[in-house]
């Protein structure tokens, strides 16, 4: 007996024995629900046998079978029904457990979003991609012709999907291209960081997406429901297909606050802030400004999150605020790290312990934030050290800035683009997709293992522009990313620590160091980053632009 449980009322199986039901009915279901017409297999018991078992165990049955590839509109009402009659949880079975999910992603289509439905599925071993389209049409019959067709697609209107679309049409003006996005507005994250420690105004941030997709592109402002990568074809919500002949996937990755118990509650109030949020940088910076003693606490989850250093930039920042003002003496810093060094590449460590401790900073290694009580002011962590047994520890605060756990989107993960982890599964030099060929990725949501910075997709999107171009003419991939991501660590107002670096923490610096010395905190970086990237990025690297940017060619090993 396998019992595969997609939610905590109802679970899906493979065909089950007479004498399974009694081990069924005390695992605590209270009713089966049988999908596999009688007779379908020479071994399999008849449903009168399986009900006799039930109602001898004090359960209930019901019989709604479904043909093999053959679910109707009214095989899902009929499913409904029955669970609509019986008590919960729920046991449903067939001859492997498939159209059991078949039927319940159908039903739960009609108030459950999409990703959802997928990722449940996908978690208890079904992959339910090949009935994704049917449910974002409505249930109607799909057919292998699409709503619209363009040679390139690209999912996801961030730094990166931008910047594609504009390095493509510079280098083939003719290009039919779509993005895809449902936003209206388009942020320059890397400024929230700036935000909350009072340099920037939010606003400064924001620009409407129309104003930046670039001239001649085709701007669907949809959420994508599915790929099926087989046929071309990326779903949508709201009913229609989009065919393509090649795909580029770039739609950012999520930011998980609700694995944090507690912490959707209270953000944007009880001290509880994040720079991660555009509404919630102000905020960040607010309460330094209110700070005059107390404990503050800055938080960092388990890796991979974009812009790796961002959880301690907010400490600087805020720490430097306070020591301007002659209070950091009377107030706690405590800086909670889910991982075990201060920061990945050694070379950088150095000049960052250096305002640890002069902030007088405590560093807790191993410390995953897991809950948070906003009006008592209370944290809780699990501590999981090596050769240790996990604890939690209760912390109290008077500030917290958060930085959430962050995952692939659900519709990533549960697609047949993505790797085991959930992440697009490219080849780490070329970008390319490793099982379709017609599809790359970039950005943060693809598995290559470089930092998840909006630097790393400047570098990444004229690679990606190159080799789709290469592509379209016939030849083979010409152009390589070699892993180049920037971090620029503020550590006080006027300094930074401009960090570069690429594949295995191998030091990328774009300058010289009499110039900016990347291991050490310069005024030359913290001039670059308040002044100078900022219209980089929406001027030059937006706009197809590619300063410090041009692909490096591939390196073909000799054979």
């Amino acid at each position: 007996m396998e019992l595969k449980k997609i939610s905590p009322r109802i679970t899906v199986s493979p065909q089950i024995t007479i004498e399974d039901v009694e081990a069924i009915a005390a695992e605590g279901y209270r009713a089966i629900i049988c999908n596999r017409p009688d007779g379908e297999g020479a071994d399999q018991p008849s449903f009168e046998e399986i009900e006799a078992a039930a109602n001898a165990a004090g359960i209930t049955a019901r019989y709604v079978p479904v043909e093999r590839g053959l679910v109707r509109d009214e095989d899902v009402a009929a499913f409904g029904a029955a669970l609509d009659e019986v008590q919960r949880p729920v046991l449903a079975y067939c001859r492997t457990g498939t159209r059991s999910a078949t039927l319940w992603s159908f039903h739960e289509s009609r108030s459950r979003p999409m990703a959802e439905i997928l990722a449940a599925t996908k978690a208890a071993g079904y992959d339910m991609n090949g009935v994704a389209r049917r449910i974002a049409n409505g249930g109607k019959t799909p057919t292998d012709t699409g709503d619209a067709h363009f040679e390139v697609v690209i999912v996801g209107a961030g730094a990166g999907g931008i910047s594609l679309a504009a390095s493509l049409k510079s280098r083939k003006r003719g290009l039919n291209i779509a993005v895809i996005d449902p936003a209206d507005i388009h942020y320059y994250q890397p400024g929230w960081t700036m935000v909350g420690g009072g340099v920037f105004d939010a606003q400064t941030t924001a620009k409407t997406m129309g104003s930046l997709i670039p001239k001649g592109v085709h701007w669907i402002k949809s959420a994508v429901a599915a790929f099926e990568p087989e046929k071309n074809a990326v779903i949508l919500d709201g009913c229609r297909v989009v065919k393509y002949d090649r795909l580029v996937v770039c739609p950012g990755l999520k930011l998980d606050w609700g694995k944090v118990d507690g912490l959707e509650e209270t953000l944007g109030r009880n001290g509880v802030t994040s720079n991660y949020r555009y509404d919630l940088a102000p905020y960040t910076w607010e309460l330094v400004q209110q700070m005059i003693e107390g404990r503050a606490i800055f938080t960092q989850p388990p890796m991979p999150i974009k812009c790796a250093g961002a959880p301690q930039k907010a400490m600087y920042l805020s720490g430097d605020a306070w020591f301007r003002r002659g209070v950091l003496k009377d107030i706690d810093i405590q800086f909670m790290n889910a991982g075990g060094v201060l920061f990945g590449v050694k070379d950088f460590v150095p000049a960052l312990e250096a305002y640890v401790e002069k902030y007088d900073a405590t560093l807790n290694f191993f410390h995953n934030l897991v809950s948070v009580d906003g009006p008592t002011k209370t944290a809780v962590f699990e501590a999981n050290k090596p050769d240790a047994e996990p604890t939690q520890v209760s912390v109290e605060f008077d500030m917290m800035h958060v930085c959430p756990p962050q995952t692939a989107p659900d519709f990533i993960r549960v697609s047949p683009l993505a790797d085991a982890a959930g992440w697009v599964d490219v080849d780490q030099a070329t970008l390319r997709h490793k099982s379709y060929d017609n599809i790359w990725s970039l950005g943060d949501v693809m598995n290559a293992p470089n930092a998840k910075t909006a630097a790393a997709a400047r570098k990444q999107a004229p690679t990606v522009a190159d080799n789709i171009v290469a592509d379209i003419a016939g030849r083979s991939a010409v152009a390589q990313y070699d892993g180049y991501g920037s971090c620029p660590l503020t550590v006080e107002r006027g300094k930074i620590v401009l960090a570069e670096f690429g594949y295995g923490g191998v030091l990328q610096p774009s300058f010289p160091s009499f110039l900016i010395d990347g291991t050490k905190p310069t005024r030359a970086a913290w001039f670059l980053k308040e002044t100078l990237l900022p219209p980089i990025y929406w001027k030059a690297m937006l706009r197809g632009k590619e300063w410090l940017a041009k692909p490096e060619r591939l390196k073909v090993a000799a054979g």
